[in-house]
């Protein structure tokens, strides 16, 4: 309940990126990447689904698989993310602590928002399995923007979203493209090391290990709280 919360003053936002931050989806998203192209008649390996990680499907599907005409790349899409849906939906693999986090920043009173490339029925599944969806303010998937990270449009929209300047929001990121997306658009990047060696965040402000070490305190004192 509001009543209960202690109120952020001034308001101040946490924007999540979803794959690697709140959920371990590597594993899935590889595999329906695979079953994918399988169907297709194609190949994906190990090493181009890890140098594709973290971008939007209009970006992946040409590293993947070639130039593709737009009507196709859109049903390629779609049909991955449905190939992945069904790959998690019985027990998606939620990031240890990421519960925990969200509960305690709302407990403060802070917005929080969801940015990120992926679909938005992908990051709706995760967060009602999680039973947070009624905690978050905002949400800015890869439908919303015109352009992937590296590109800043997507933590932008999201600070937008929750009525605040980008300097009142504090990014949380798997992905060094991401980092660069959160520094590039005013926010404040903070790395969890999931995925990705903490030598390969440049300009975060806080790198950390696991979601799980990570508390609603450390993030507050990016800001002076």
């Amino acid at each position: 309940m509001i009543s209960q919360r202690q109120a952020a003053n001034p308001p101040i936002g946490v924007i999540f990126d979803m794959d690697g931050v709140l959920v371990d989806s590597a594993a899935p998203h590889r595999e329906s990447w695979k079953a994918l192209a399988r169907e297709i008649g194609g190949h994906v390996t190990d090493d181009q689904f890890h140098r594709s990680f973290g971008r939007q499907n209009r970006d992946i599907i040409p590293i993947l698989f070639g130039p593709t005409e737009d009507d196709r790349l859109e049903k390629l899409a779609d049909r991955k993310e449905a190939i992945y849906r069904d790959l998690i939906r019985a027990n998606p693999p939620i990031v240890p602590g990421a519960i925990q986090l969200i509960q305690e920043l709302d407990r403060l009173g802070v917005r929080l928002a969801v940015g990120s490339s992926g679909p938005l029925p992908n990051i709706e599944l995760v967060l009602h399995a999680m039973g947070v969806r009624d905690l978050i303010r905002a949400i800015v998937s890869g439908d919303d923007v015109a352009r992937g990270k590296p590109d800043p449009q997507v933590f932008q929209l999201a600070a937008q979203r929750l009525a605040l300047p980008p300097h009142r929001c504090i990014v949380l990121e798997d992905a060094p493209v991401g980092i660069q997306a959160a520094h590039a658009a005013g926010t404040i990047p903070v790395a969890v090391a999931f995925y990705h060696p903490a030598t390969a965040f440049n300009g975060a402000r806080l790198i950390v290990p696991r979601l799980a070490d990570l508390h609603a305190s450390a993030l507050l004192q990016l800001l002076n709280l």
